[in-house]
């Protein structure tokens, strides 16, 4: 089955704010908000939480830290055990460069394959945007119709008292 949409097509910011607040007041959810440019306050506006990337993060530089410190020990006592003027094979001091640039390098990339596979950002995707010029001076508010009790009337009847100076259906995918 493929999605539908209502897309509200806006000339300013203002006007586009002003329709975000009024949808969420009527507990309809914002599937998308297009702009040119970044718009101060929109994603508490949408109701957006707040990411999950930090603890990706956190879970892949820890996973890093005891890869590089078991790899380490395993080389410097194990595999290549080195009498260096008496010292103990496992000098964990030493560990700490290597340990902390495999911490920051795994926690950095693999917070960079969670964001691109969260947005859905593979090589060679298109874009799809649902109207033109949307990244030159339109903004557009999409709200995907679910079911069939999602209530168009109100909607539109929601945009237009809030500035739309179009609306559209469109089907497939966004």
């Amino acid at each position: 089955m493929r999605s539908q949409f209502i897309v509200a097509i806006f000339k300013n910011p203002d006007l586009l704010m002003r329709a975000v607040k009024a949808v969420r007041d009527e507990h309809f959810r914002i599937y998308d908000v297009y702009a040119p440019y970044p718009i101060h306050n929109l994603d508490h506006a949408m109701g957006i939480r707040r990411t999950r990337l930090p603890w990706v993060t956190l879970a892949a530089g820890f996973c890093g830290m005891l890869m590089a410190i078991g790899f380490e020990f395993y080389a410097n006592v194990f595999d290549w055990p080195l009498n260096v003027g008496g010292k103990p094979d496992n000098s964990t001091l030493a560990f700490l460069p290597i340990t902390f640039e495999l911490t920051v390098l795994i926690g950095g990339l693999s917070t960079l394959a969670a964001l691109l596979l969260r947005a859905r950002l593979f090589p060679g995707k298109r874009e799809r945007l649902p109207v033109s010029r949307v990244t030159d001076d339109r903004f557009a508010l999409v709200l995907r119709k679910r079911d069939e009790s999602f209530d168009s009337p109100t909607v539109y009847n929601l945009l237009i008292n809030s500035g739309a100076f179009a609306i559209k259906e469109m089907e497939g995918e966004l």
